[in-house]
């Protein structure tokens, strides 16, 4: 396993233990349920504005590489096309010097 990939399953692993251990002192903390509940929703609604806008910000670095990925293939086809072209045109040149 390489070494990259190990501790990103640590740092899963951490982070799942924290959610784990979160929820545990929420239930076993000195409140009342209902105070409990809205604790609870409470940090649910954070969780879910954080993940979206974590997804939103990873969409938007792919919709950036994509672009710069579109417009590096543009560049490289107008580079071989050009290319192609001026063999082409060699090829025509010499062809007319030989005849």
């Amino acid at each position: 396993m390489s070494e990259g990939n190990d501790n990103g399953s640590k740092l899963l692993y951490f982070v799942i233990g924290g959610g784990v251990g979160a929820i545990i002192a929420l239930l076993f903390a000195p409140r009342s349920g209902k105070e409990t509940r809205e604790l609870i929703a409470h940090k649910a609604v954070e969780g879910k504005e954080y993940l979206t806008s974590a997804a939103r910000n990873v969409q938007e670095k792919a919709s950036g590489v994509l672009d710069q990925t579109k417009e590096s293939l543009t560049q490289k086809r107008s580079q071989i096309s050009a290319a192609i072209e001026a063999g082409k045109q060699a090829y025509r040149e010499e062809k007319s010097k030989a005849n």
